[in-house]
């Protein structure tokens, strides 16, 4: 029994310093009772986010591949736009436009046990940003100038459509989400906001069952979990490529073929 507990104090412990250490000072008073159980979270102020218009966001329908290299080698990544359509199709997207090529992985979390490393903030391809002041950062819409936010999605098993802009248990379902938090799984990062994840994400080092429902997953690693064992705060994504499945990805007609 003392084992139980010491096991879940340690968990507690560590997703209360991920999230504190994902927002700036000025925001941890007011977010500290929601985020104490908070995993993998943003800094990025989004008080007046809505519920952003689902039809207006990338698609990616079906699934693709994406390749980061980090350290010279490969990570190769499975994006599942089946479960996670508008997820996938923001993170395609992304790649797509070379919007990751030079960010830093700004948060690495191993101790007290594994748990994430965490990257995507834009402000990381700037050297003479300290790797301290990032996780605030979103991908900037060239076409309006504005942060892309998307929704909060998630696929519960045996359900023919996603949950938005809730978790699963504020939307009153029991089920497990289709797509979980085994290691190796990528899914995006947010603040206590449902509807903030734009461009960071995270992936996860160890099973993490008690983040299911509340984070949407979009992906897997299948190769290269070596290398993520290796990636340390201050690591670089060398490039990030589409290398299967770039026809699954579906674009409102109004979007920008811009470069961020």
């Amino acid at each position: 029994m003392q084992v139980i507990v010491r096991r879940w104090f340690l968990v507690v412990v560590m997703i209360i310093a991920v999230s504190l250490g994902a927002c700036s000072p000025s925001k941890v008073a007011s977010q500290n009772t929601r985020d104490s159980s908070t995993a993998a979270t943003t800094g990025t102020s989004v008080a007046q986010v809505t519920n952003p218009q689902i039809e207006n966001l990338p698609r990616l329908e079906g699934k693709a591949t994406v390749v980061l290299t980090v350290k010279d080698s490969p990570i190769t990544i499975e994006v599942d736009g089946t479960n996670a359509p508008i997820t996938a199709g923001n993170f395609v997207d992304l790649v797509e436009r070379g919007f990751y090529d030079g960010v830093v992985f700004h948060r690495v979390v191993r101790e007290p046990q594994p748990f994430v490393v965490q990257g995507g903030d834009p402000q990381g391809k700037d050297p003479n940003v300290p790797v301290e002041r990032l996780g605030t950062g979103s991908f900037i819409d060239p076409k309006t100038g504005q942060p892309r936010y998307i929704p909060l999605e998630i696929t519960p098993k045996g359900a023919e459509t996603p949950v938005y802009s809730e978790t699963l248990d504020q939307a009153g379902i029991s089920d497990p989400p289709q797509l979980q938090h085994t290691r190796g799984a990528v899914a995006m990062a947010r603040s206590s906001m449902p509807d903030s994840a734009s461009s960071q994400f995270y992936i996860a080092l160890a099973d993490l069952s008690f983040l299911d429902g509340d984070y949407a997953v979009f992906g897997y690693v299948k190769n290269g979990m070596d290398v993520v064992d290796t990636i340390q705060v201050g690591d670089r994504i060398e490039s990030a490529e589409v290398t299967q499945g770039l026809e699954n990805l579906k674009k409102p007609e109004s979007a920008s073929e811009e470069s961020p």
